[in-house]
């Protein structure tokens, strides 16, 4: 644990100044509020969806249920990682907490997966045995459930930055879906008696959400493992770095993101003269940020071994 003197005196050493980087490791104005706002609007709703899955004995609805819960917990999680990544750096955390986002992305992916392989498991056993479900409670409850997932998606589609409120969003659409399926169950078996409709439903609506989540999965995994950004080709950087007069060539080169959209970039660059490094260094920077939008860098000078 960092103390405060620790603090005190790191803090200078993760200063930017003129010329550096504009990322400063951490989300300084995000706000919590949207997460906040959506993670009442569920929880609010959460424990009664439960109930009520369970008194009237649908799987459409416990999976609807299922899902709430679900949500709740992946939101509260995503909340935590928010106020987490709002933390500045410190001694013992240089970079910042801003990959607590993808690290509560990637575990609210496993826990969907978790969610959708109880469902299908228990909509298979449903097939061969079908049980007693009351129509009229599930339309009910479901629909209420539906109107509150349309609310909490709407809020939630307000942050276009995060993956991990990209996640939280994938859960609670999939919690809509589940809701229009339980709606669309209770009001055939209230209508036919066919209650088969509730696991096909169910395993219909797991199938749906599991490409969303294997999505975010691969996204927030990828960030984890520090790999090149989507949007950057790594190999037209190196050709671009080597195109600027008086480097020879390019080596020990890494791109990854910091946190999720901010890019970084080391490497070494050998060139013909030392002498010419400040304007190298300045045609660097100008050229990695306009043209691939990369301004944290720190690039080591090599002077070719032939001029040696």
């Amino acid at each position: 644990m960092t103390s405060p003197s620790q603090h005190q005196s790191s803090e200078h050493l993760h200063d930017h100044r003129r010329g550096d980087a504009q990322h400063r490791h951490y989300f300084e104005n995000r706000s919590q509020k949207i997460l906040a706002w959506a993670l009442g609007l569920t929880l609010s709703f959460a424990g009664v969806e439960v109930a009520f899955g369970f008194l009237s004995n649908s799987l459409a609805l416990i999976s609807d249920a299922g899902h709430m819960v679900t949500d709740a917990a992946a939101l509260g999680l995503a909340l935590l990682a928010q106020i987490i990544a709002k933390r500045p750096p410190t001694a013992k955390n240089s970079f910042g907490f801003g990959r607590a986002e993808a690290l509560a992305a990637f575990v609210n992916g496993l826990a969907m997966l978790g969610v959708i392989a109880w469902i299908c498991k228990e909509a298979i056993q449903r097939f061969s045995a079908p049980e007693t479900v009351q129509g009229g409670t599930v339309m009910l409850v479901a629909g209420i459930g539906l109107a509150i997932n349309i609310v909490v998606a709407w809020v939630l589609s307000h942050d276009k930055e995060s993956v991990n409120t990209k996640a939280a969003l994938i859960h609670v659409m999939g919690d809509l879906l589940g809701s229009i399926a339980a709606i669309i169950s209770g009001a055939v078996i209230y209508k036919t008696g066919w209650m088969q409709i509730d696991p096909l439903l169910s395993i219909f609506v797991s199938l749906l959400i599991l490409k969303s989540t294997l999505s975010v999965l691969k996204e927030s995994y990828h960030f984890l493992m520090e790999g090149v950004p989507h949007h950057i080709d790594y190999v037209q950087i190196g050709t671009d770095l080597e195109n600027i007069n008086g480097i020879l060539s390019v080596h020990d080169l890494h791109v990854w993101e910091m946190s999720p959209g901010y890019p970084a970039l080391i490497g070494h660059l050998e060139i013909e003269d030392l002498s010419a490094w400040p304007r190298i260094l300045e045609d660097v920077k100008t050229m990695l940020l306009v043209k691939h939008k990369i301004d944290h860098i720190t690039i080591q000078p090599e002077v070719s071994e032939e001029e040696e």
